[in-house]
């Protein structure tokens, strides 16, 4: 079943951010956009090639007004010792939410019970909590953030721009379709 449209449940989690705990909740999420970026567990291997890939793009992502969330099933605790403990990690701007009782990871149905982690979901929220974009990849497979920011802007664009559709590899500034019949048949 898609989760296109399906608007985030209530949850209320602990984060590592900026050297300290903090408390984030839905309520945090709503009014702009946000990733929420699972991956399955800290002092991993592919894992740590992803966040810091995002965290090099973390600007651009703020420059769109969007947060990222990175979500794994550790807690803040096992987050701070990987922070202390990896140069990489410790160079990350943004928060990393803590999902020991698997609360979000049910939420996006990512968790894998039999395992006890999260699949690698990266998930696109619009301002009103609701899911516009997402893919879940296999674990062994690491996912780009440039294509990640770009279909960021790409929802963005069509969120504002509701009669236009955003064609494969866009970027902001490029060319948009307009559907109609004119076009049926023609691209």
């Amino acid at each position: 079943m898609s989760m296109i449209n399906k608007e985030i449940g209530d949850f209320s989690v602990q984060a590592f951010h900026n050297d300290e705990f903090k408390t984030v909740t839905k309520g945090d999420v709503l009014g702009h956009w946000s990733v929420f970026f699972f991956y399955p567990a800290d002092f991993t291997f592919v894992c740590p090639t992803e966040l810091e890939d995002l965290g090099a793009l973390y600007g651009k992502f703020q420059e769109a007004g969007c947060e990222i969330y990175s979500v794994s099933c550790d807690t803040h605790f096992v987050h701070k010792a990987w922070h202390d403990a990896s140069e990489n990690i410790k160079q990350l701007p943004y928060p990393m939410l803590a999902d020991p009782t698997h609360k979000l990871a049910d939420i996006f149905d990512v968790y894998i019970e039999e395992d006890g982690v999260a699949e690698r979901g990266s998930f696109i929220v619009n301002p009103e909590g609701k899911i516009v974009c997402y893919e879940v990849n296999a674990g062994n497979i690491g996912r780009n953030a440039a294509e990640l920011l770009r279909r960021v802007q790409a929802s963005q664009f069509v969120a504002e721009h509701g009669d236009s559709v955003c064609p494969a590899r866009w970027v902001p500034g490029a060319d948009v379709l307009h559907p109609g019949i004119d076009l049926v048949g023609k691209l």
